[in-house]
This record gives C-alpha cells, sequence and structure tokens, in this order.
C-alpha cells in the first residue's frame, strides 16, 4: 500500500524537546518506520522549516520525508501556521497527482486542513488522528490558549469532513462524540513504544539517592511545579526534569527560571535537577535510573513517556487524564492521582518509595501491558487495518456510482 502522511509541523527528523517537539514526531516517525517494516511505501509531507533542508530525505528506516514549502523556510510557532495551509494543500495535490497514494493520513488538526480539498481533488481515502483537541486545550488553559480563535469551530468542521478518525485514546472517543462525529467513523489506535530499544536491561544512569523521573516539554500544563511542591512532603528522594531547551540554554530558559523559584519557595532547589533535552538514544537509560516516572500532566491527549518507562520494567505515577487513564492501570502498573493535587502525588510517591516489592510489582505487570498491547508493530498492523476498510470502502463507493450511472444511462 502507498501511504502518504501529512504532519505539517511535527517532522519525524526534529529534535525532540523543543517547544513543538514532542510526541506526535516520534508518533509518525515510529509509525512510518513499523508500516515500512510491513512492507508499505510511506512519504511523510511536513512543512519546510529551514531554507537549508534538502526537498526529500530518504531515512534509514526506508521510509521518505519530503519538506514542504509553505510559509516561510524557518522555524515558526505552530499556533501561527494555519495562513500556510491553502499552500501546503495546495503543494500536497500536485505531488499525488503525480505520485498517486492509496491512503492519506494527517496528523493533527491543520494537516488535517490541509488534506481534505487534496483528498478530493485526487479521489483517495483520508484517515486522521487529532493528536490534541482544541476543546480540551481551551478547558484547562482558558485565555492562556495560543491557538486560532477558530480552531474548535475548525475541527468541528474536519469531523464532518475526513473520512474517518484514529483516536489515540478512550477519552478522546468521547470528547470526538460531543463534536458530533458519528462513532462509527473512529477507531481506538494507541501511541505505541519501542519495545527494543526501551526494555528493562542495559545501561542504567548514574543516580545518587532514591529518583524520581519526570520527562517531556517543559510547558506549565505538565505539571512540573505541582512535582516540585510535592516533592517537599517526601523526604530524602531527587526530583530530576528532563526536558526543555538544551543544557547550556538552562540559565536563561524563562520556564526553568519559575521552576527553579518554585522549588526555592518549597525549600527543594538541592533536590531538583534539571538536565535539559535528552537525546532519544540516552532516554532509555535515564528511565531505568528511576525509581518511580512522574507524568502529571493538567491534561493530556495521550503520553507516550509512561509507555517508555514501563516498557523499561519502571513503576508510573499518573495523572487521571487523557490517554494516561488507558495506559497506566491504577493499582497493577502504577498509581493514578488527580491533576493539580501535589498532596495526593507526594502519598502515592511516598508509598512506592517505601515498598521496593510493590514497585517491582508494578514495573513487572506495566512491562507486560507495553509489551502486549503498544508495540509500534502492534499499532501498524491496527492502523493496517484502518486503512485498508477505507480502502475497501472507497473502492465500494465507486463501484456503486459506477453501476448508478450504467442504471440510468440504460
Amino acid at each position: 500500500m502507498r501511504i502518504a502522511m501529512v504532519s505539517e509541523h511535527a517532522s519525524p527528523l526534529a529534535t525532540i524537546g523543543g517547544a513543538d517537539g514532542g510526541g506526535q514526531n516520534v508518533h509518525v516517525a515510529a509509525l512510518a518506520e513499523a508500516l515500512v517494516r510491513r512492507d508499505h511505501e510511506v512519504t511523510v509531507y511536513t512543512r519546510r522549516d529551514d531554507a537549508d533542508l534538502p526537498a526529500q530525505v530518504v531515512t534509514a528506516s526506508g521510509y521518505v520525508v519530503e519538506h514542504v514549502p509553505a510559509g516561510p523556510p524557518k522555524e515558526v510557532p505552530k499556533d501561527t501556521l494555519l495562513p500556510y495551509m491553502p499552500q501546503f494543500g495546495a503543494y500536497l495535490a500536485a505531488r499525488l497527482r503525480v505520485n498517486p497514494v492509496d491512503v492519506l493520513h494527517s496528523h493533527f488538526w491543520m494537516s488535517g486542513l490541509a488534506s481534505v480539498p487534496v483528498a478530493r481533488e485526487v479521489a483517495v481515502p483520508l484517515i486522521h488522528t487529532f493528536h490534541a483537541l482544541g476543546a480540551v486545550k481551551r478547558r484547562h488553559q482558558g485565555s492562556r490558549d495560543t491557538s486560532p480563535p477558530n480552531r474548535l469551530q475548525l475541527e468541528r468542521r474536519l469531523c464532518r469532513e475526513v473520512g474517518h478518525v484514529i483516536a489515540t485514546c478512550t477519552d478522546e472517543v468521547r470528547e470526538l462524540t460531543r463534536m458530533r462525529l458519528p462513532r462509527d467513523r473512529v477507531s481506538v489506535v494507541p501511541c505505541g513504544v519501542d519495545v527494543s530499544a526501551f526494555r528493562p536491561d542495559g545501561p542504567v544512569a548514574v543516580r545518587r539517592g532514591p529518583r524520581l523521573l519526570i520527562v517531556g516539554r517543559l510547558v506549565e500544563r505538565k505539571g512540573v511545579d505541582d512535582a516540585i511542591r510535592a516533592l517537599a512532603l517526601v523526604p530524602d528522594a531527587e526530583l530530576v526534569v528532563a526536558g526543555g531547551p538544551l543544557a547550556e540554554d538552562l540559565d536563561v530558559d524563562p520556564e526553568v527560571a519559575r521552576l527553579r523559584r518554585v522549588a526555592a519557595v518549597w525549600g527543594v532547589t538541592e533536590r531538583v535537577l534539571f538536565l535539559g533535552r535528552v537525546s532519544r538514544a540516552a532516554m532509555p537509560a535515564l528511565l531505568r535510573s528511576a525509581d518511580v516516572v512522574l507524568a502529571v500532566p493538567w491534561y493530556e491527549p495521550f503520553g507516550i513517556v509512561p509507555l517508555e518507562a514501563m516498557a523499561c520494567g519502571r513503576p508510573v505515577v499518573a495523572c487521571a487524564v487523557g490517554g494516561l487513564s488507558d495506559t497506566v492501570v491504577d493499582g497493577r502498573t502504577g498509581m493514578l492521582v488527580p491533576p493539580r493535587n501535589p498532596a495526593r502525588l507526594a502519598d502515592s510517591l511516598n508509598r512506592l518509595l517505601a515498598d521496593p516489592d510493590l514497585r517491582r510489582t508494578y514495573g513487572n505487570a506495566g512491562l507486560v501491558r507495553a509489551r502486549a498491547r503498544y508495540s509500534w508493530d502492534r499499532v501498524a498492523t491496527n492502523s493496517e487495518a484502518v486503512y485498508e476498510r477505507a480502502v475497501a470502502a472507497a473502492g465500494s463507493s465507486v463501484r456503486a456510482d459506477a453501476y448508478s450511472v450504467a442504471e440510468a444511462s440504460s
């Protein structure tokens, strides 16, 4: 099958950990790679954000990344990219007329907007993954939401216009049905984890005592400040924060400065360690060094880090929001706590740190769950099934239209 993926701001080649570099980049790259392993041809179309980038890159995994000229060839915050989507779509349509595909899979709402007219023009089934929903973001961020003001309206329109939606968790399905997406037009296919790279055995990063670890972009909604407040109620442990700017830029980063002020107020400055951006290659060793991995955002469309921690055999304490409620089984692979509740978070951390057997039990159960349910090969298989149904339905529609025309002319 020939598959075109559209990921307008999240290039699979990008460095993870920046303001707009995170789970979607990992998802698109890993899904493309796994689909190639299943003998599909995959091209990922992403916006050119550097004038020196080549037109195409053939990755070592076998999929192709094509850089689309849409807007200035430089880094642009994703929330300002909407005006460039018609240009993106026009380029994509021209390319697919020359290089036809069997299915088009758009990632994120702006990719969907660029892809809808293309899918109509070249008559190809369109599958869409939102990765995050504007309604959820606005609910939690309010006036601090920097999305375009018409994002919610445009996402509702996408629910009417795309052929099928792949949701990454059951909570997202509930949100989509509120947006009037029919239940038979959505399938749940979660994000995945590279179980060959993330595993319990292997190098372990150096540590100095009981370690709590939080990994992710340094944005307020990730709840790092809640973890710092909880640390004040967890004696002796250190909190390691991985993500954000490069290590050499930590001292000039405004979010790091804010979090350091929080640590100072709560008297835990000496027990909070900011690593800055950590490479994907170094991440498994860092995860293995933790006694407990935290994922405590206010909201989270899915969250790949808990899966990576589980695949490394580490217990997870996560907020019971979004996809985290699917991946972390409370009382079995870790603990779920309410968001923005440092006291409840501290209670769970103290219980786990005091009980090595419980940590081991949760870690082993998480490993089994990650390998059985969330390998990228399984995610690719399930995505492939959605694609095949969409292609079959499109073929049936074409045949039905042809039959109707023949019947009318007879």
